[in-house]
């Protein structure tokens, strides 16, 4: 079985919106960075569950896997 090219370029691709999520969210951090310590703790959990289930990266993850998008 030869190496899926999927792996890679999902992997590049991952790395891109990493940055330009990471980008976002700390050009945001003059505002949040006034906010009280735990509320910073709530703004950036919310943030990271957003990335991880709103955004294309569960399903760029099953389709790195799969080569499906579902």
């Amino acid at each position: 079985m030869t190496p899926s090219w999927r792996k890679p370029f999902g992997m590049l691709v991952i790395l891109l919106l990493i940055a330009i999520w990471v980008i976002g969210v700390a050009s945001l951090s003059r505002i949040v960075g006034g906010w009280p310590m735990l509320a910073q703790l709530g703004f950036y959990l919310v943030t990271g569950i957003i990335w991880i289930w709103l955004l294309p990266m569960r399903r760029l993850l099953a389709w790195m896997e799969t080569g499906n998008w579902r």
